[in-house]
């Protein structure tokens, strides 16, 4: 068996990925050729093809295949990489071709091309939107599915689950075999932090430190795994996003041994690290090297920054882009340190993307707690800077601050839930809040249970908000079961494993075994919760409005056509009495309603009884 797996192994691992050419390595041969393959019939329909091996700088490239010529190809600082753009008219029809490279009018290498046909209405598929909910997954710590594929040859960190840092072992095999359980808790869309390879000395488990665009990681599973994986998700009426990183890559990249151009990395002599001075992209005034030093330092030593002003880089990135969303059939993209690239650069990757997929969704982060610094880079905005943003969505850092602060302090004239209420009201800043993406905590920050101090009432209240604010609710795997985590940031704790993802595990998410009965009524309100979200169309599509807090108590309702959801939030520590008349432009004529979350009918009349620290989700009627 493990022959098996190690043969398997072999030929989806990339040896070249590890080892720079060296000497002695073999003249003009191929070693790596990227995008690898393309698919006929799409807008963009001139491909850059990056080729790499040892001189192969100095050869012509041929092509003899129908509907498919070379537009140009262009020589790189180094001799060992070649730029060729390939035009692949409407006549080419799919298949596979040899490249000839030429030198002297004789054949030095060659290497075969595939061109394949697009899926039926790819172009026309549909994004995530305010009708999902999305469960972000970090796959190392979610479910090990394939203990074989734990510990491979050829990567320098091997598992070790008793390291709260390290690799634990779960998988794409994981997540495909627990499809079923996250369908059944209500969630409609997938988003996994990043699966491409990460062959880094230490910290690889987290994925933002890619040494290989065009490959899953084999410790996650392959590429048609992941492939398997998203069509698998579909089947069961969920989409997959893809986390893709356009700012950095990791110290070990292949690229790193033998960098292709001289401008390909930002400070690529000297490590100099980002200010993390975010405002400075939208300050008019901020000096030019503090912008330059937000966009180009590097993120941490482990990360070189790339330089997105580099054509040839930039190209590769949209081409990447554009190859995992087609190759994989993605309803979406998640793209990380969003404001750290070059803002001309993203501007024309999210357009040509969009271009290409219509009806597709993509959503940025920006870790701003200011709406006017997400705003900046929404699709739609008019900024005075002139720069045109693409992107349709952003992370709601705003709302997320807000959120964990107006649940966890103590009510006042300025502090407590009057935070939510008027973190909303920035909302006229935005081009388009309905498509933003909310979230009360990730795999960046604390869990919002610990944040609350265990207390799970105030858990199920920020779940409620989650579920019926305006825009598109993310929720982090494991917070249904309660997982906690130090309050200050601790990465390695608030990625924790997953109950029940390990063989021999105590407690099981999944099956329940051993999950105290906090946690099992955790876990059974927010499968109700979203399930019935997922039916809602007022959540899904209506128009809100809110009433300003008073004593502790905030009230908003969402409608459509002749559909009203009121939602009620009590967090005070005593039982409160909630006169009605306040909202008679919503209530008059309207004698009862559903309570979703209790289940049952109830009368409404001059006032609602809220016991101490409670929530309510009604229906009316």
């Amino acid at each position: 068996m493990k022959k098996i797996i190690l043969l398997r192994w072999l030929l989806v691992f990339n040896f070249a990925a590890l080892l720079p050419l060296c000497a002695n390595a073999e003249p003009y041969k191929i070693q790596h050729l990227e995008p690898a393959n393309w698919w006929v019939g799409m807008k963009y329909d001139q491909v850059e093809l990056m080729v790499h091996g040892e001189n192969i700088g100095s050869t012509l490239p041929a092509i003899d295949y129908p509907g498919v010529t070379i537009v140009h190809s262009e020589k790189a600082d180094n001799p060992n990489y070649l730029f060729v753009t390939i035009d692949i008219a409407g006549t080419a029809r799919p298949g596979k071709f040899p490249i000839r490279f030429l030198l002297d009018g004789q054949e030095k290498s060659s290497a075969t091309y595939t061109l394949f046909a697009r899926e039926k209405k790819s172009a026309e598929r549909i994004g995530f939107s305010s009708r999902d909910a999305i469960y972000l997954i970090t796959p190392d710590r979610f479910a090990d599915g394939n203990s074989a594929n734990d510990a491979l040859p050829g990567f320098t960190e091997q598992p070790d689950r008793k390291f709260k840092g390290g690799r634990h072992g779960g998988d794409i095999a994981g997540m495909t075999q627990h499809l079923d359980y996250i369908a059944t808790m209500g969630f409609t869309q997938i988003w996994p932090n990043p699966l491409t390879e990460n062959n880094q000395p230490e910290y690889s488990y987290h994925g933002y430190a890619a040494t290989n665009l065009y490959l899953i990681d084999a410790r996650y599973g392959t590429n048609d795994d992941f492939k398997k994986f998203v069509r698998k998700a579909k089947q069961k009426g969920m989409g997959v996003i893809q986390d893709i990183v356009l700012n950095h890559i990791g110290s070990k990249h292949w690229w790193m041994a033998d960098m292709p151009e001289k401008d390909w990395l930002n400070f690529p002599d000297k490590y100099t690290e980002t200010s993390h001075r975010r405002t400075t992209i939208q300050d008019p005034y901020a000096a030019p090297d503090d912008k330059a030093l937000f966009t180009g330092g590097w993120f941490v030593t482990t990360m070189p920054d790339l330089n997105q002003n580099n054509p040839h880089l930039a190209t590769y990135l949209i081409q990447n882009t554009l190859w995992w969303i087609e190759y994989a059939g993605l309803s979406g993209v998640r793209e990380d340190t969003y404001g750290y690239a070059d803002a001309e650069f993203l501007s024309r990757w999210a357009k040509i993307v969009m271009e290409e997929y219509p009806n597709f969704n993509m959503v940025g982060e920006e870790w701003s707690s200011n709406p006017a610094i997400i705003a900046h880079w929404q699709k739609g905005k008019q900024n005075p800077s002139g720069h045109v943003p693409h992107i349709p969505s952003m992370m709601d850092f705003p709302i997320h601050d807000a959120l964990r602060l107006a649940l966890s302090e103590e009510e006042s004239w300025g502090m407590g839930v009057i935070r939510l209420y008027e973190t909303l009201a920035n909302d006229f800043i935005y081009p388009d809040p309905f498509n933003l993406v909310i979230f009360p905590e990730n795999h960046d920050t604390a869990r919002i249970y610990s944040i609350l101090d265990e207390d799970l009432d105030l858990f199920k209240m920020a779940m409620v908000y989650l579920a019926t604010m305006r825009g598109i609710p993310q929720f982090y795997y494991g917070s249904e079961v309660l997982l906690t985590s130090p309050k200050e940031r601790d990465d390695g704790a608030v990625r924790a494993d997953m109950p029940g993802g390990w063989k021999g595990d105590s407690k099981n998410a999944f099956t329940g075994k051993g999950l105290t009965a906090k946690e099992k009524d955790a876990q059974q309100f927010i499968k109700q919760l979203f399930n019935w979200r997922k039916e809602s169309t007022v959540i899904h599509s209506g128009k809100l409005q809110h009433f300003a807090p008073v004593d502790g108590v905030y009230v908003y309702f969402r409608y459509l056509d002749n559909k009203t959801v009121m939602v009620v939030l009590n967090k005070n520590t005593q039982e409160k009495t909630l006169a009605l008349s306040r909202f008679n432009s919503f209530l008059k004529d309207k004698t009862g309603a559903q309570n979703v979350l209790a289940n049952k009918k109830i009368v409404l009349g001059e006032s609602l009884v809220l016991p101490a620290k409670s929530s309510l989700v009604l229906e009316l009627e």
